[in-house]
C-alpha cells in the first residue's frame, strides 16, 4: 500500500485523505490489487557473478558525466539485436516505462503487458529508436570499453549501482515473482496517466 506524500506520486496514487478508506478496503478484502512485473539482473565478469538485483522500474547502463559516448552490444537470447552508440541504455518494465524511460523518449507501456522496453539514451543515430520486446528472452548487454577511455556504470531503479569494466556482461530477464500493489479503486490507470503526467492533454 503506497501513499503519496509528495508532489507527483505516479505509483503512490493513494492520497492522504484516501488513506483510511484504502486501509478499510484492505481489511475488508475489497481492495484492488495490481500485479506488477519485475526484472532480474545479473552482472558477470568472466565466470564470476558480481551482482544480482530485482528491479521494479529499470536497469540503466550509462556513461559517467565526463566520459565519451558508449558502444553497447545487445543480444536477446541467442540473437544479436544491435550495437548502440549512445550515452546509455535503459531496460524498463511496463511500470518503469513512465519513469526515466519516458523522459528519454521511450513509449508508455500498460502495466498488464508482458513486455520490456529498450531505450537508448541520447543515441548518436536518428535510427536508434526505442523498441518493445516480449519479456520471454534474456537481454545481454556488453559495454565495449577497450577502444577508448570511457567509464560505464550500471544502476538499478536509481538506487544502487557500480562501475563496469570491459568484458562485463549485464543480463536482464523477467523475474520469477511480481510486486502486488494496492491501488485506488476510484482511479483507473488511464486516469492516473492524465492526472499525474498530463497525458493526452491539448
Amino acid at each position: 500500500l503506497a501513499v503519496n506524500f509528495g508532489s507527483l506520486g505516479f505509483l503512490t496514487e493513494i492520497t492522504l485523505p484516501e488513506l483510511f478508506d484504502a486501509l478499510a478496503s484492505v481489511v475488508e478484502g475489497t481492495a484492488g490489487i495490481d500485479e506488477r512485473s519485475m526484472l532480474r539482473s545479473r552482472t558477470l565478469r568472466g565466470t564470476t557473478t558480481l551482482d544480482e538485483q530485482l528491479v521494479l522500474n529499470d536497469v540503466v547502463i550509462t556513461k559517467s558525466a565526463l566520459s565519451g559516448i558508449l558502444d553497447l552490444s545487445v543480444s536477446v537470447g541467442d540473437h544479436f539485436v544491435a550495437r548502440f552508440r549512445a550515452d546509455g541504455l535503459i531496460v524498463a518494465t511496463p511500470t518503469g516505462s513512465t519513469a526515466y524511460n519516458l523522459s528519454a523518449g521511450g513509449p508508455i507501456v500498460h502495466p498488464l503487458v508482458n513486455a520490456v522496453v529498450l531505450t537508448p539514451i541520447a543515441p548518436h543515430a536518428l535510427t536508434n529508436r526505442p523498441i518493445v520486446l516480449p519479456d520471454s528472452g534474456a537481454i545481454h548487454i556488453q559495454p565495449e570499453l577497450a577502444a577508448r577511455p570511457t567509464d560505464a556504470f550500471a544502476s538499478f531503479d536509481g538506487q544502487t549501482g557500480f562501475k563496469l569494466e570491459h568484458g562485463d556482461e549485464v543480463i536482464v530477464e523477467a523475474a520469477s515473482r511480481s510486486l502486488r500493489m494496492i491501488r485506488a479503486a476510484s482511479r483507473p490507470y488511464f486516469a492516473v496517466l492524465r492526472e499525474k503526467l498530463r497525458w493526452a492533454e491539448r
